[in-house]
């Protein structure tokens, strides 16, 4: 593992992508204990605080793990996907807001992934899966339902939908699009949406994912694209218009 102590970038980046690029390559494996700070700063040619930047940004990225005692060290984690879920929607997240992405491209994106996964939810969606459906139904439905639960009732339903296609690459690429896109959506067409419609069109999904139905299925999700972009189109007319 190397740096270049004349790049411009920070060094303790350029230790943690060093040891990343370890980890990735399989040079270090899951639960091998690194070396020491003082053995990484004279390998690094850096001051220990300048390594333990550098592990700092490794575990924050829950790439290692830190154990204390006479046999603790850091040691290399292994990555599950649910661990990386909120990594993926604070990036989409960032990227969307500070590009700029329009609506209707973030819509398109999220619905054509979304869509990917019905066939796969309604061959293998859980009981389980369908219950929280069906649960997230029910809540939406109860009066005095606040907009913001409203919104996290309707992550958590397609939350549920996308999880039942039982492919966890799939649930982690989908995570930025329902739990990143999906809230940026809400906030622009909560104010004009029919909560009724919303219920209605989960409910078909539901029922159908229930008859593993999978047309049924990707015939509602174009219908809630339909309603959206819709939605969108007629919030941003409202505003052009004069007061």
């Amino acid at each position: 593992m190397k740096i270049d102590p004349r790049s411009p970038a920070d060094l303790s980046a350029q230790i943690a992508q060093a040891i990343r690029d370890a980890i990735v390559s399989g040079r270090l494996i899951v639960d091998e204990r690194l070396p020491s700070e003082s053995e990484l700063a004279d390998q690094f040619q850096v001051s220990r605080p300048t390594v333990r930047e550098a592990l700092k940004r490794l575990a924050a990225q829950s790439l290692i793990r830190t154990q204390r005692g006479a046999s603790g060290g850091a040691f290399v984690n292994r990555l599950n996907f649910e661990d990386a879920y909120s990594q993926q929607i604070t990036t989409s997240t960032l990227l969307l807001s500070m590009n700029a992405v329009s609506f209707d491209t973030a819509c398109e994106a999220r619905y054509a992934l979304e869509r990917a996964c019905a066939s796969l939810s309604a061959q293998r969606r859980t009981a389980d899966q369908l219950a929280t459906m069906r649960a997230e139904i029910f809540r939406q439905a109860q009066p005095g339902l606040t907009d913001e639960a409203f919104c996290a009732s309707d992550v958590a339903f397609h939350r549920a939908l996308v999880d039942g296609a039982g492919n966890p690459v799939l649930s982690y690429q989908l995570a930025g699009a329902v739990e990143a896109m999906q809230p940026l959506m809400n906030m622009i067409t909560f104010g004009a949406r029919s909560r009724e419609e919303i219920i209605s069109l989960h409910t078909d999904i539901a029922d159908a994912l229930e008859a593993r139905d999978a047309a049924t299925v990707d015939a509602a999700l174009i219908k809630l694209e339909s309603y959206t972009r819709q939605l969108a189109q007629d919030v941003a007319e409202q505003r052009r218009r004069p007061a």
